[in-house]
């Protein structure tokens, strides 16, 4: 068991190490970033730590002007809408020396977490690319799902382009000694199962094929993606994951997704983050009803259904690790 977004604003030592830092130089600072990765570890004893850093580190590090606004999310210098747009983009690389600084974080952590295992993480072409068109945070994504209609020639140079920077990210993080990874589609959910197999999945596949020689498991994990599940597990198979797990959101059963996604995979969820601030009886049974749902699976990886709200209590968190090792 782990959970997502498990290394942050729940925790009071999480508040505590980054004032004074902002979100992307945190992630960029290896001993901060270390540390932050360790916290929820220690704290909670989970299964395994997931590497602190955020989707938009590879823009970052390619030479996008890009930061992240307290109550906003990611903001670009500009919206990205056209094939000129693009071209500037395109024409932007992340150098080895750039990425210094994830593989010192990374050979930090993996020499503090001993036998734990390090989880790598990566945002997916769709929601990079989502994000770059748009230019911040959008709740329907209009303007990036126009684009992959009226110029689908722009729109796959740019998600060949993010799949690239992604996947230069997963590979980067393995060799420096991640055990696995996790690509994460934020925005897929708002996406057809048409649109994402014809226009968003290859580049997802091209993104995870970058860690497929290296042995890695694989989970592929989006919200609200109940309709795309076994695209996404294609998804895997297509960049040659041999170890899969498709992660399934809080709004899909299990046992449902098991139906849909079949056997030869693993999962990971589903505790809904809702339920970690109802009284413990209804969270205890929400949690027994989730493992023993997933009980058919090749494996599950139980985790929450999308990240930590900030305002959770983290005992809650260290009882239900506790709980799901006592079962």
């Amino acid at each position: 068991m782990w959970f997502m977004r498990q290394a942050g604003r729940s925790l009071p030592e999480f508040r505590q190490v980054r004032v004074g830092h902002a979100m992307l130089d945190s992630c960029l600072n290896p001993p901060l970033a270390t540390e932050i990765t360790l916290q929820p570890v220690r704290r909670h004893h989970v299964d395994a730590a997931i590497f602190y850093s955020d989707i938009v580190v590879p823009l970052r590090l390619a030479g996008v002007d890009v930061e992240i606004k307290p109550g906003v999310g990611p903001v670009m210098d500009q919206p990205y809408r056209t094939a000129a747009d693009v071209e500037k983009l395109t024409a932007l690389s992340m150098t080895d020396e750039a990425l210094a600084p994830i593989r010192e974080a990374v050979a930090l952590t993996v020499a503090e977490l001993g036998s734990t295992p390090l989880i790598g993480f990566g945002g997916a072409p769709f929601t990079l690319a989502a994000y770059l068109v748009e230019g911040k945070p959008s709740r329907d994504h209009l303007a990036a799902r126009t684009l992959m209609h009226a110029d689908p020639e722009t729109w796959d140079r740019l998600v060949a382009w993010t799949a690239e920077l992604t996947g230069q990210f997963l590979r980067t993080q393995v060799l420096a000694g991640a055990s696995a990874v996790q690509l994460f589609d934020s925005w897929a959910g708002g996406l057809s199962l048409a649109d994402y197999t014809a226009r968003v999945a290859p580049a997802s596949a091209q993104a995870l094929s970058h860690v497929a020689d290296l042995g890695v498991p694989g989970i592929h994990f989006g919200t609200g993606t109940g309709h795309l599940l076994p695209a996404m597990r294609d998804v895997l198979t297509t960049a040659g994951i041999a170890d899969r797990a498709v992660g399934v959101d809080y709004r899909t059963p299990l046992d449902e997704a098991l139906a849909m996604v079949g056997r030869g995979v693993s999962i990971q969820g589903n505790i809904d983050p809702a339920l970690l601030a109802a009284p413990w009886e209804v969270l205890e049974a929400h949690v027994r009803e989730v493992v023993a749902r997933g009980a058919g699976a090749q494996g599950h990886v139980v985790n929450l259904g999308h990240g930590v709200p900030p305002e959770t209590d983290p005992t809650v968190l260290t009882r239900v690790v506790e709980l799901v090792h006592s079962l």
